[in-house]
């Protein structure tokens, strides 16, 4: 097994799926999801290239779970080497008049309160050595986009503190704009939209993978 670790959120499909995939070479993957067969179909690829991975079948706005996940990468290995954050709430479109209020609340938990608390409880483990990236969508002030641009801006806008306060000291924190890609949370958006317009979460993988 290699000695690098790699913690990557949103593991199940898109980019974080094909990110998992691409840096398993030379990674043993961490991959936190809600969607367990969707890990196990990404272990299985992952074995069949001879790496390794540990699968958290879990929610990222679950405190607990993540708590627990992050101690039990400490116990294990006593650090990471690299959190690839691409868990995301998508919330459907809709004239902001309009937008349900749960909505709302889902993608504050899922895209700033738990990015927040990622953070905090992934920045020891990365020490000054290890690298953190995150994915933008400029959405914000979009028409429709209200909940969904308004809460990824937050999340960037996190991302980007953290960045500014460890350029000298570590971690190394990575803010990167992916082309855009067929996701389920694309085809959402723009239903009907072909996919031989856009990137592959693989090209995209392997885009991150040349920049880490």
């Amino acid at each position: 097994m290699t000695d690098k670790i790699a913690l990557i959120t949103g593991a199940s499909r898109g980019l974080g799926h094909a990110l998992a995939e691409a840096l398993a070479p030379d990674h043993h993957i961490v991959a936190i999801a809600k969607t367990s067969g969707a890990l196990e179909e990404l272990d299985d690829r992952i074995q069949a290239k001879g790496g390794s991975a540990t699968l958290a079948p879990i929610d990222v706005t679950n405190r607990d779970a993540v708590a627990g996940i992050c101690r039990a990468i400490y116990d294990r290995w006593g650090k990471i080497d690299l959190f690839a954050h691409c868990a995301i709430h998508g919330a459907p479109l809709s004239p902001l008049p309009h937008s349900a209020e749960k909505d709302l609340k889902k993608s504050i938990e899922t895209n700033v309160v738990a990015t927040s608390i990622l953070i905090t409880m992934v920045a020891p483990l990365l020490g000054d050595a290890g690298t953190a990236i995150f994915f933008d969508d400029p959405r914000a002030g979009q028409p429709f986009f209200g909940q969904y641009g308004a809460t990824k801006a937050a999340q960037i806008a996190l991302a980007k503190s953290w960045q500014a306060e460890s350029r000298k000291i570590g971690p190394r924190v990575l803010i990167h704009q992916p082309d855009e890609m067929p996701t389920g949370t694309r085809a959402r958006f723009f239903p009907g939209q072909a996919a031989h317009d856009l990137s592959t979460p693989q090209a995209e993988a392997e885009k991150v993978r040349a920049l880490l």
